[in-house]
């Protein structure tokens, strides 16, 4: 029984653990294809409109 239930909780941290790095790799990804579009456009920043003022402002990673 310690057996069976050693391998369902080493199963649910593998579980989380991989759903932890498929997070980091889609925002490293996105990341990523954000410096290409810039390098493509040759400009030097993204812009992003802040929803409460209205004002646009360079992205922060």
């Amino acid at each position: 029984m310690p057996q069976l239930i050693f391998f369902v909780v080493a199963g649910i941290i593998a579980w989380l653990g991989y759903r932890a790095f498929l997070r980091e790799a889609k925002r490293v990804s996105e990341r990523v294809r954000r410096t290409e579009r810039e390098t493509t456009n040759r400009s030097s920043g993204t812009l992003v409109k802040d929803p409460k003022t209205g004002e646009y402002r360079l992205a922060k990673d």
